[in-house]
Order: structure tokens, then sequence, then C-alpha cells
């Protein structure tokens, strides 16, 4: 039996100047085909933020599936994702070293290391001892 694998991910990557603009106009009208790979792909509460003085993207999201790395790699495969990608890798710039784009040997987005969580307190306490 499968194990649901339930992480969070979080990763980075800059726009490429003058792209903001397009960046924005594409992803205020994200493709419902895309949208339904991610759904398909078990990526959940998925954000991209975004900071203008370092041009910096930030996304995070959940994954609810039981295996990453095939759902990561299926997905890549996914025509109307790769054709998503086309348009908007072009308006990006990795940080990972040998990166070519998305869905390439190298990943096009850095992962970065969660070093703090807080999931919380249990519902009807304000601390940790209630």
């Amino acid at each position: 039996m499968s194990t649901v694998e339930s992480k969070r991910i979080c990763q980075i990557i800059k726009l490429k100047p003058g792209a903001e603009q397009e960046y924005k106009a594409l992803h205020a009208a994200a493709w419902p085909g895309v949208l339904a790979a991610l759904a398909r792909y078990h990526i959940a509460d998925y954000s991209i933020h975004y900071y203008a003085p370092l041009r910096l993207l930030v996304a995070h999201f959940k994954y609810t599936g039981t295996d990453y790395a095939a759902d990561m790699r299926d997905m890549a495969e996914d025509a109307e994702t790769r054709r998503w990608w086309a348009l908007t890798d072009r308006l990006q710039e990795s940080f990972v070293e040998g990166a070519t784009g998305s869905g390439g040997d190298a990943p096009w987005w850095l992962d970065l290391e969660e070093v703090f969580r807080f999931e919380g307190y249990a519902a009807g306490t304000t601390s940790m001892s209630s």
C-alpha cells in the first residue's frame, strides 16, 4: 500500500529584465489544462510570489501524492504543460547550474531548504502546554 508523501516545496527563480508584465499576465490567465495537470500530479495550494527589487519569483506548494519524483517526470511529459513552460521559461533565469529549462535533466527552479515550520496549535488551545 502506498503512503501519501505530503510535503511542502519552496522554490526560487529569477525573472529576466522587462519580463514582469508578461509573466504576470500569463499567470492571471493560467491555462485550464496546466491547472488540471497540477491537480493530476498532486500539486495543491500552489502560489508564486514576486519580489521586484531582486526580480525574484518564490513558488510554494504542497505535494500530496505518493511518489514525487515519478509525478514530476510524468508532468514533464504532459504536452499542455510543456507548451506552458516554453512560454514561461523564456522569461526566467535559473539559479541552477546547467539548467536548460523546465522538465530538463537539471531542475529549472531551485529548491530551498525549509528551516522552520509552525503548524499551529491544536484546536481550542493557545499554546503547546494548553
